[in-house]
């Protein structure tokens, strides 16, 4: 079943980057993959997604919300995370959205199609397929840590990942360390 396969590879190398028991949004979470992945961590984890199913399935992990996030409110107006992923969903009107959801010390790990895949499967349409460089642009106010975009075997497709945080002003003027691996 759709969402119930192993954590994205990305999202399981960037989760190290999510502070210690902070909480975690999943948009569009599916079955719960990612849901799991974090909860299992000692996150508290709210997923958001507009199948009765699907929340219905990651109901006992944390907070479950079925919302069609497409046409109607975003359903976490003044809200902030300490993580927001995100993983093969676009709509692009929501972006902004999800990058203001990103609380001060958070971070935005997101991947999903991009130009390219018509030519391997789907999703094929333009309109669910990411323009060279989109994910940067929408992240603009964040300061990446990762960015990829090209093509990814197993299964085959085309992709743009990002991994980005929201700085914290810092009183000592050093900069953050944010760790290219979970070792440090």
């Amino acid at each position: 079943m759709h969402g119930t396969e192993a954590p994205s590879a990305w999202v399981e190398r960037w989760s190290h980057l999510v502070p210690a028991g902070g909480s975690v949004l999943d948009v569009a979470c599916g079955h719960g993959r990612h849901l799991r992945w974090f909860a299992q961590r000692g996150h508290p984890v709210t997923g958001v997604d507009c199948s009765a199913e699907a929340i219905a399935a990651v109901a006992g992990l944390g907070r479950a919300i079925e919302a069609d996030i497409e046409n109607g409110p975003w359903p976490f107006a003044g809200e902030s995370f300490d993580a927001v992923v995100v993983t093969n969903y676009l709509w692009r009107p929501l972006l902004p959205l999800m990058v203001a959801s990103v609380a001060p010390g958070g971070v935005l790990i997101y991947e999903t199609f991009a130009v390219g895949n018509e030519t391997v499967g789907k999703p094929s349409r333009p309109d669910f397929l990411l323009q060279p460089g989109e994910l940067l642009q929408a992240a603009a106010g964040l300061h990446v840590v990762a960015f990829e975009d090209g093509f990814a075997n197993r299964p085959e497709r085309f992709v743009q990942r990002i991994a980005a945080v929201r700085k914290r002003p810092r009183p000592s003027g050093l900069p953050e360390r944010y760790a290219l691996d979970a070792t440090g």
